[in-house]
């Protein structure tokens, strides 16, 4: 009786968010950015060019909440070209690895909803670092100086130096949480040799990322905690649309490619001024049935137009 109540009650919860979610991607759709993974990428590249440059520069970009509220707003967003690590090789090929798996999510979830995923990891990362501020402040008794290894510290040099923790590192590590998720049984090389499975290599990341939590400082706590509620509230919400066999992927591709390819775009053009249904939604179209040919022509030159002979 309790678990039927359970599952009837999860069930509504879980439908009603589906319909939330559904009306914001009919509403909101048509704003998700393609390839957003691409996007990411180039960013690191600006924050590489920025550290060869001059890597001193990149403190003032990190996610810090205590400058941000000081009116350093440009962090929120500039914290996102902060590159995780060091530019060598390895990272070189983790870039690319992650592209191919955020351009394979993005395909199957839809430009959308991927979107979705990678932007709410992100606010959940920030909101995370400013609860951070808040539970640093807490239990310092305010913006007191500290003491640490026998060094008097400002408060704000302690958040900026926590800040560095706040990157897309972790969100990165939730991208692959969510491909395992999705490709459980598809298989990657590991050392570009050994066969594995995704779905124990997402296990393995996922009990790594805990490790880092309960074993990290408060800065890495807050940081993985974001990333790990973010993966967890998406994947409950659209469980049963990202969670698919190679079988139902290769049939909704199809799908998507027969639609496309059977799919017919009218699209209205008046004849004299050459306004379109699409930049003029408001105007209504006519054809002339006293002219020779398909002519089409909007409301305010359908009866004032010369006939074609």
């Amino acid at each position: 009786m309790y678990s039927d109540c359970l599952k009837f009650f999860g069930s509504l919860i879980y439908s009603e968010m589906e319909e939330a979610m559904s009306k914001f991607e009919k509403k909101f759709g048509k704003y998700a950015i393609p390839n957003i993974t691409l996007l990411l990428i180039l960013c690191y590249v600006v924050g590489y060019v920025i550290e060869l440059i001059n890597s001193n520069f990149l403190i003032y970009l990190t996610l810090d909440p205590w400058k941000i509220l000081h009116g350093q707003i440009w962090r929120l967003v500039t914290w996102l070209i902060v590159p995780p690590s060091s530019l060598d090789l390895f990272t070189i090929i983790m870039l690319f690895f992650y592209y191919s798996i955020g351009t394979a999510l993005e395909r199957t979830w839809g430009t959308y909803r991927y979107n979705v995923y990678l932007f709410s990891g992100m606010l959940f990362t920030i909101i995370g670092s400013f609860l951070c501020l808040g539970f640093c402040y807490m239990i310092n008794g305010g913006a007191s100086p500290i003491v640490m290894n026998g060094m008097v510290l400002p408060f704000e040099t302690l958040i900026m130096s926590g800040s560095l923790m706040f990157s897309t590192y972790y969100i990165n590590l939730s991208i692959y949480l969510a491909f395992a998720a999705t490709y459980p049984d598809a298989r990657v090389l590991l050392m570009f040799v050994i066969p594995v499975k995704v779905k124990w290599m997402g296990i393995l990341d996922g009990i790594l990322m805990i490790y880092m939590m309960i074993t990290g400082n408060v800065f890495t706590k807050f940081a993985v905690g974001a990333s790990l509620l973010n993966f967890a509230v998406f994947y409950l919400v659209n469980i049963k649309r990202v969670v698919m066999s190679p079988k139902q992927i290769k049939r909704r591709t199809q799908f998507r490619q027969e639609v496309k390819r059977n799919s017919v775009i009218t699209k209205h053009k008046c004849a004299i001024c050459g306004r379109t249904d699409e930049d003029s939604p408001e105007l209504e179209f006519r054809f002339c049935s006293k002219c020779n040919g398909n002519y089409e022509y909007c409301q305010n030159h359908l009866f004032t137009h010369e006939h074609r002979k």
